[in-house]
């Protein structure tokens, strides 16, 4: 039995067949409509959500399954014992995803279900997400070989984006002068390096320099500046002014990609004016929305991945 934490146990053949299945789905939905039918999967957020839930509950519908929805605080995960309860769960269905606020609790699911498990996004890792992104490149470019300028924080999304990419032989040039609170250390980062798929662009780097290599790239990606947690949260009101005066000489907006004919990508939700500007939006959002609906053709494929 396999699960989805990461991609560390994940070889390059898995990932293009994973991949592969994802864009027979989009195109041929019809052959898979009985490919899970009658089996179960059950989701759980700590965290909110619009696309890792509607992309999971409507994708193992299309696949002839069912999915059963619990939220952490309206769960007894809340009150009980966290191990018994996983046990618990698994006699009930055939797959788990769970999105989660930290990578520790995603490790003791992973260390104790009985059935596959899907980490639906935690602070550490969010692996759907960067599996629809480079499915979305291929689609535009024809190669999983995907050479990505990401703009913004070293969070989950970047660490899936650079560790698949790795796997498929692209190469991520990552400008992030933030960095979140991760279940990873250095050494995550300097062993993507010297695979030669990672280049970290530094942090205080001219714009000049930036645009020099948005042109050399099939796509830039960029993600929100702070946790959707606290955007709003007014709370973080001093915070977010630090990080936007950090950021905002790096908004990828219509000056940055006035010479490249590079697609823009966006994990959503997007902040206008902030990470990106409304220019870029209306220049790209055919590609930024197909980009969220890939979410479900590629959970789609990871589930029957998992579910053989």
């Amino acid at each position: 039995m396999k699960n989805l934490i990461s991609f560390k146990d994940y070889t390059s053949e898995e990932l293009i067949s994973i991949l592969d299945m994802a864009r027979d789905m989009k195109k041929n939905p019809e052959k898979y409509s009985k490919r899970l039918e009658g089996k179960k999967l059950y989701t759980l957020f700590e965290k909110t959500s619009t696309r890792t839930f509607l992309s999971f509950t409507t994708g193992i519908t299309e696949l002839g399954g069912h999915y059963f929805n619990q939220n952490w605080k309206d769960s007894n995960f809340v009150l009980g014992e966290t191990v018994s309860e996983i046990k618990y769960v698994c006699r009930n269905v055939d797959i788990i995803m769970a999105r989660l606020k930290r990578s520790e609790m995603t490790d003791i699911f992973a260390n104790n279900v009985t059935v596959p498990f899907i980490n639906g996004c935690d602070n550490t890792f969010h692996p759907c997400q960067a599996l629809a992104d480079v499915m979305s490149i291929y689609e535009k470019y024809g190669t999983y070989k995907a050479k990505i300028l990401y703009i913004g924080c070293k969070n989950n999304v970047f660490n899936s984006l650079i560790e698949l990419v790795a796997k498929m032989g692209g190469t991520v040039y990552g400008l992030t002068p933030l960095v979140n609170d991760m279940g990873v250390d250095d050494s995550f980062y300097e062993d993507i390096k010297k695979t030669g798929s990672y280049v970290e662009v530094p942090a205080d780097a001219p714009i000049e320099e930036v645009k020099k290599i948005a042109k050399e790239v099939h796509a830039l990606y960029t993600d929100t500046w702070l946790d959707m947690e606290f955007f709003n949260n007014p709370e973080y009101a001093d915070k977010k002014k630090e990080i936007c005066a950090k950021m905002l000489p790096y908004q990828i907006n219509e000056e940055l990609i006035a010479d490249t004919e590079a697609i823009v990508l966006h994990d959503m939700p997007m902040h206008v004016g902030y990470e990106i500007s409304q220019g870029v939006i209306d220049q790209n959002l055919e590609y930024i929305v197909n980009e969220a609906e890939n979410r479900r053709h590629v959970e789609k494929a990871v589930m029957v991945h998992l579910i053989g």
